[in-house]
């Protein structure tokens, strides 16, 4: 059986088969968390065709226009900024070693760009503002303006991630698909706990193709994100007791989070490409924060490519809700009441409920659920 083809036909794996020797005499620099995020996704294949961080003139075809040189749809920077003293101290095809807070290393980059980006007129392609309250603009104005570029060789290094049963490769999750039979497969992304309309459009989608693959984000979020441990152990709970068992797959998807909107949202599809599924589910408000942007402007921006250079397919879904008055899960597209019937709360909302010691309602979230977000919130109530 052979899976939907990897973005730009090839699946990259950048890691290192064994030791690198030079590892000990190269130059090493730190790195922050998003970088190390970005490093394991090169490296893995999750941002083929990637193999390293992004050269200058790759940079500015993304930023301006969605593309790579090679003409191939990219919506997002993968960049590498470092501090005006480190780039002044490296030079073109330099090898420095990445290393985290902590001295281990990472990964080996071959430098074959360094350049500066204007970034305040470039957060503003990326993200649509340039307002320092968003998280994605206050982060890349904060991190760096000098951007280091060229192909990274990564350094396993087993043992380091706390979400490693379900971090799988783009190989191990195509794997699955295979042993299984699966040709067809939906991916969702999501950065909140699981709760009723995330289910209730899985289910949907789920009615149309073989298996479905939860991918929820683990990586660097914003602060006041519910974290990433508590929201694997929902859906865990959640799946155990309400999803056909054999036709659904929970991974972790270990990249860092851009609040990008639109342009994230094509991210994502692109790299549940490289995944292996055949179809992504684009919801209300994806990759949204705040009122950036349009409810369903990041299904809009789908529009302004063709369906083979995407090459996956998108399920875009209304707001789905809980209606009184039907006595069930519904959208704008099937129930005809109105508000006053919808049971619908925010993640703002949802998460000054649990801080209050308040359980969101049985309408809203499942009740497993509602238990593994309450003992984390009691406790966390307890120490403030």
């Amino acid at each position: 059986m052979t899976l939907i083809a990897p973005h730009g036909g090839t699946l990259v794996n950048r890691m290192a088969s064994r030791a690198i020797d030079e590892v000990s005499v190269l130059r090493k620099i730190q790195v922050d968390e998003i970088a190390l995020s970005d490093i394991r996704q090169i490296g893995m294949g999750a941002f083929s065709p990637l193999t390293g961080f992004m050269e200058e003139s790759d940079y500015r075809e993304v930023v301006e226009r969605m593309r790579l040189v090679s003409g191939l749809l990219w919506s997002l920077p993968v960049v590498l900024p470092v501090s005006q003293d480190i780039a002044s101290r490296t030079e073109l095809g330099e090898r420095l070693v990445l290393c985290d807070q902590h001295g281990v290393a990472h990964a080996v980059l071959t430098v074959n760009s360094i350049y500066r980006p204007n970034l305040h007129t470039d957060v503003s392609l990326i993200y649509g503002t340039n307002d320092m309250d968003h998280p994605g603009v206050n982060v890349t104005l904060h991190r760096g303006d000098i951007y280091l570029g060229g192909p990274v060789t990564v350094i396993p290094n087993p043992g380091a991630d706390p979400f490693s049963e379900y971090a799988h490769t783009p190989e191990e999750a195509r794997s699955y698909f295979e042993q299984r039979g699966w040709k067809t497969i939906v991916g969702f992304q999501t950065r909140n706990p699981i709760h009723r309309a995330h289910e209730y459009i899985q289910k949907c989608a789920l009615e149309t193709v073989d298996g479905l693959y939860i991918h929820p984000l683990v990586g660097p979020t914003k602060d006041d994100d519910v974290p990433a441990e508590l929201r694997m152990r929902a859906y865990h709970a959640v799946i155990h007791h309400y999803y056909p068992q054999g036709r659904v797959l929970l991974g972790a998807y270990t990249a860092a989070m851009r609040y990008a909107g639109p342009r994230e949202a094509i991210l994502h599809a692109l790299v549940r490409k490289n995944f292996g599924c055949t179809h992504f589910i684009v919801g209300r408000d994806h990759a949204g924060v705040g009122n950036y942007y349009g409810t369903y402007d990041a299904q809009h921006i789908f529009q302004s490519f063709t369906a083979e250079e995407i090459g996956i397919i998108p399920l875009f879904f209304e707001h789905a809700f809980y209606c009184t008055s039907c006595a069930g899960m519904a959208t704008t597209k099937t129930c005809p009441h109105g508000e006053q019937s919808r049971v619908i709360l925010s993640g703002t909302k949802v998460r000054s409920m649990l801080v209050q010691g308040m359980a969101p309602p049985p309408e809203f979230s499942r009740p497993e659920v509602v238990s593994v977000l309450m003992e984390f919130y009691e406790k966390f109530a307890a120490q403030v």
